[in-house]
């Protein structure tokens, strides 16, 4: 077996990335908004249970989301969260 595969990988997003991330969040919740539903229940609803019927079709929403993996989601949600209150970098 190869060494490479004994050693941990370190994955650093491009900031692209992340901007996308953060354009599909805001497309995605304008769109939930503006159908009438609760962003933030819809939007928990999709990550925890992956299922893309929480994400409404409207303005291809359910597209864009289904562009980034949960866990990226997850992640930027959270990286968002700690900045904002000062404990991350």
């Amino acid at each position: 077996m190869s060494e490479q595969f004994n050693e941990t990988m370190k994955f650093n997003p491009l900031k692209e990335d992340k901007k996308k991330i953060q354009d599909i969040l805001s497309e995605v919740y304008k769109a939930l908004k503006e159908k009438g539903y609760n962003p933030e229940n819809q939007l928990i609803g999709y990550i925890l249970s992956g299922d893309p019927t929480y994400i409404t079709s409207y303005l291809s929403a359910r597209t864009l989301i289904r562009q980034v993996d949960r866990d990226e989601l997850l992640e930027e949600i959270l990286n968002f969260y700690m900045k904002s209150h000062g404990v991350s970098e």
